[in-house]
């Protein structure tokens, strides 16, 4: 793990017309962290990824990613969303998909150049795509499409990977293969996963990011039962731990 800063955010409110959806956030994320995003649904975590993107703007106090506004930070960013959908119908491929990633680096429709090729290809490769790369991408599982999804992401060689609830509706087999992949991804760049799947941070996250309205940074080994009943309002809350054989254990 490097020294560098990631994230970091200074006293910062964000709202909709009068209603604030954080306030005083202040966070520090390192480089090559493997970081959750969790809290309550409304909380405000979409909302922390869209000004992570450079979509909106703080109210109030300042952000910063590598050091430059989100905006200007674009670049060095990767981004999967929750859905990407295609009709069934339409006529692309695994290959086209990921191709997709290139447009955030500053790329037009068009015949795609050889260096960014083999970008594409690096991205493939590196997440074991590359044997689907001619399938139609209606075709896939559901895990095969978020493999692909994060295939499209890593085009470019981002500095930081935000995942909007990658593992949702994924069986726990898939899930735990899923942050295999993850985990291998953060020795070259900084994970951030919005999840309310919380079984999972224990075992493959180092930082949780737990936000509802403010932000509260932990580390992962000091998350329990009780911490997330405070998080999610509820009376009764049981941590589950996924493990690597797929089973898991509750406290």
């Amino acid at each position: 793990m490097t020294d560098e800063t990631a994230i970091v955010a200074r006293n910062v409110d964000f709202g909709y017309d009068r209603r604030l959806v954080l306030e005083s956030v202040n966070l520090e994320i390192r480089e090559s962290s493997f970081v959750a995003v969790i809290g309550p649904n409304g909380g405000g975590k979409s909302t922390l990824l869209r000004l992570l993107l450079g979509l909106s703007s703080p109210r109030r106090g300042e952000l910063r990613v590598f050091g430059r506004s989100p905006a200007q930070a674009r670049r060095l960013i990767g981004y999967m969303p929750q859905h990407l959908e295609f009709d069934a119908s339409f006529p692309i491929t695994v290959e086209e998909v990921v191709e997709l990633g290139a447009l955030g680096q500053g790329r037009s429709w068009g015949p795609v150049p050889s260096g960014l090729r083999r970008s594409i290809d690096e991205a493939m490769h590196r997440v074991g795509c590359d044997p689907w790369r001619r399938l139609p991408f209606s075709s896939l599982s559901g895990g095969q499409k978020q493999i692909v999804l994060i295939a499209r992401a890593m085009v470019g060689h981002p500095r930081l990977l935000l995942l909007d609830e990658p593992t949702a509706n994924l069986d726990p087999t898939v899930q735990d293969l899923f942050f295999r992949l993850l985990s291998e991804l953060r020795r070259e760049t900084t994970v951030v996963l919005v999840s309310h799947d919380v079984g999972f941070v224990s075992q493959w996250c180092d930082t949780v990011v737990c936000v509802n309205r403010s932000v509260v940074t932990h580390p992962a080994t000091e998350v329990d039962a009780e911490t997330l009943a405070a998080i999610f309002g509820a009376g009764t809350m049981h941590l589950v731990h996924h493990h690597h054989d797929g089973g898991a254990s509750s406290q």
